[in-house]
């Protein structure tokens, strides 16, 4: 074999090429372990010995500077690739940066902000208080009898557990926040009047107007002379300011074991269809004996609303599942 014109095919081959993947071939096909190199040593068994001597040290030196010669090729691809890599990644600061999308608020929290603004306005407190409860708080201190289907597993998310005969030891998801109001009373003198927003837990068949979680906001005032025309007034300024319009409002008569008498509020916007927004009534003289409070001195109203249902009204928003889906083309819209 030639090898003087062997090392310049090579030598040219390396030269005209710019690219990783053949220089890897040519790196292969001569200096592999099947490479024309390799098959030049394979037959050097067949010279006579002393030219055996000068052949294989002719191939040594071509092979250790072919090496070299890819192997400088080598970097100088990989430095001009560099190069390429920089110039195409050269940020023009003149450019206009372009505008970052920012994130927001989920339109129940707008919506429960906006609720507990108006309230606080009118001087009422912002109560928290547990969604894992007991079955006396849930139910008995609001004097919902053990035979009220309230209590039935098919609307109750009761937990895993052995049934106890204190009531004070079962455990369930909150079925409304109304236990908070329970829990307040019992650690503070009247007068006062608070909300509670917080989540609430029912065991229901998802569908466009029910979902199995949602949120709601209780709300409690407690004072001497307390009458429906209190409540009337407080719930009016409040449908008023919320809504930023005038709207038709009504109250049917309903049942909640917990207040006595009872009554459902109706809204309608703009001549439109009547919508339920929440019950309300007086409180129950056995929910103030509950928690020690005088029934001939002192008196209140009590009210609960959904606030997914009022965020529905308010942007017309027809099924309930958008909230929880995650669908940002819904979302992005508030």
């Amino acid at each position: 074999m030639d090898l003087k014109n062997l090392k310049k095919e090579i030598q040219k081959q390396v030269e005209d090429t710019q690219d990783l993947k053949v220089l890897n071939n040519i790196y292969r096909k001569y200096l592999g372990k099947k490479g024309e190199i390799a098959k030049v040593f394979s037959s050097l068994g067949s010279l006579p010995q002393k030219e055996r001597k000068d052949v294989g040290q002719d191939v040594n030196s071509i092979k250790n500077e072919l090496r070299k010669m890819i192997d400088s090729k080598l970097k100088e691809i990989k430095r001009e690739s560099r190069k390429s890599n920089i110039q195409e990644k050269k940020i023009d600061v003149t450019i206009p940066g372009q505008k970052v999308e920012q994130g927001h608020l989920h339109p129940l929290t707008l919506v429960q902000r906006e609720i507990i603004r108006i309230f606080e306005s009118m001087g009422f407190e912002i109560v928290e208080g547990p969604e894992l409860e007991t079955e006396w708080y849930n139910f008995n201190a609001l004097n919902i009898p053990e035979d009220h289907p309230a209590r039935d597993i098919q609307d109750t998310l009761w937990l895993k557990q052995e049934k106890s005969k204190d009531s004070k030891k079962n455990l369930l998801m909150r079925t409304q926040t109304s236990p908070v109001q329970i829990r307040y009373m019992e650690k503070h003198n009247p007068p006062f009047k608070i909300i509670v927003p917080g989540k609430v837990f029912r065991n229901e068949r998802t569908d466009a107007s029910h979902d199995s979680q949602f949120y709601q906001c209780e709300g409690l005032m407690i004072d001497k002379n307390i009458s429906v025309a209190n409540f009337k007034a407080i719930i009016f300024a409040f449908l008023k300011e919320f809504f930023e319009e005038n709207i038709d409002i009504r109250f049917r008569p309903g049942y909640f074991p917990f207040t006595e008498p009872c009554f459902e509020i109706d809204v309608r916007r703009k001549k439109g269809e009547w919508l339920e927004l929440m019950g309300a009534g007086m409180v129950h003289p056995n929910v103030l004996k509950t928690v020690g409070l005088n029934v001939n001195e002192w008196q209140g109203f009590a009210f609960g609303m959904g606030i997914d249902r009022l965020t529905m009204v308010k942007y017309n928003i027809n099924d309930i599942r958008l909230f929880y889906s995650g669908n940002l083309k819904f979302l992005n819209q508030f």
